[in-house]
């Protein structure tokens, strides 16, 4: 019999031994500036009616398979007509998979910009899909025209969008992403993962092109403990994609809860606004330091450049602050940092922090 490691070796694909796995750093006792989570709890009027709902849940019971309540809950929320569905999955992460794992015939082809959300390519490698990712342009824009060349090049099965985009935190021009909508032979996905800290929305424009999904998550709105995302376009995809979605995929408590939650958007509409008044403030506390670039946000998060970013980034661990060090991740992404906007005291912390960083160096 074989060894473990010659087993693995004749076993396991060649491109996911040569794949790290997505890695989540340990953040106990720290400020917690590293993942885009909101940093407020639910109200706790809102929670203790959450307690006594979850109270009664019948957790002895399989959920209901296709969680009915949330999604009727999302189609009033978003006034959806007749002709669009939603159809929810375990993190914006699970329709991702479904996503590729629905066009993935012999040399179909992900295509995405760089840089933006690594699991996009993750995934790709995942399924042995190629994978084609389209530097953006220096300001972190869309190339448009080189996103065009590579899609008549490609031909892509399947395109994401992340507007706004992760890590740059910017909204690409809406009408630069309706050409490429319009150019694509296959499928376009825009992820709104962070849809509640910016102005626009593709939702509206759902109509308008037979090859347009839009992708959102609860998880940056203050439901990142639920794991819950959801797909919303014309019901003839999402049935098709319906197919490949495991038995059971949202369990009870997450239906639960989530459902009593969107029946009280408004207090977390309200959280993210005031997230969106902080990030300003914090922006323009770093804006003032003249060694530091900060890019636009209309995320829930910054994008830094600084000189000795690695640097900047082991000394806030050593003071107790965890945020993302994104130098090495990309060529564009040289000597910058991303840290989630957090509470006022949270954000003041981090910003004492990184000027005791700053002159550390």
């Amino acid at each position: 019999m074989s060894s473990i490691p010659a087993l693995i070796n004749q076993l396991i694909r060649p491109e996911i031994l040569a794949l790290n796995a997505y890695h989540v750093p340990v953040s106990a006792g720290m400020v917690k500036l590293d993942a885009m989570e909101n940093p407020y709890l639910v109200p706790a009027a809102l929670r203790a009616e959450i307690a006594a709902a979850v109270s009664d849940a019948a957790i002895n019971r399989y959920p209901d398979p296709s969680a009915q309540g949330v999604r009727q809950k999302i189609r009033e929320l978003l006034q959806l007509n007749d002709d669009i569905d939603v159809l929810l999955g375990n993190g914006s992460d699970e329709l991702i998979q479904l996503l590729a794992m629905a066009v993935n015939q012999p040399n179909a082809v992900l295509l995405s910009v760089e840089p933006s959300f690594v699991m996009y390519k993750m995934i790709a490698t995942f399924l042995g899909m190629r994978y084609v990712g389209v530097p953006l342009a220096p300001d972190f824009s869309l190339d448009v025209p080189a996103m065009l060349e590579a899609i008549e090049r490609d031909q892509p099965a399947l395109i994401f969008l992340a507007y706004p985009n992760n890590p740059t935190a910017n909204s690409f021009v809406a009408t630069d992403i309706k050409k490429i909508i319009a150019a694509a032979p296959g499928l376009v996905v825009v992820d709104e993962a962070y849809y509640a800290f910016a102005e626009d929305s593709f939702v509206a424009h759902l109509a308008d092109y037979p090859n347009l999904l839009v992708m959102r998550t609860f998880s940056k709105l203050g439901m990142a403990g639920l794991r819950l995302g959801f797909l919303v376009g014309d019901k003839r995809w999402l049935a098709q994609l319906d197919k490949l979605r495991l038995p059971y995929n949202v369990g009870v408590l997450p239906q639960l809860v989530a459902t009593k939650l969107l029946e009280h958007q408004h207090l977390l509409l309200a959280q993210a606004a005031q997230i969106k008044l902080d990030r300003s403030k914090l922006a323009q506390q770093l804006g003032v330091i003249t060694s530091v670039q900060v890019f636009a946000s209309s995320a829930n998060f910054l994008l830094l450049r600084v000189a000795r970013a690695s640097e900047i980034f082991a000394g806030l661990k050593q003071r107790g602050v965890l945020i993302k060090n994104l130098h090495g991740s990309h060529a564009m992404l040289e000597n910058c940092l991303r840290v989630t906007i957090g509470t006022p005291e949270e954000n003041e912390c981090f910003l004492a922090a990184f000027k005791e960083s700053l002159l550390q160096q």
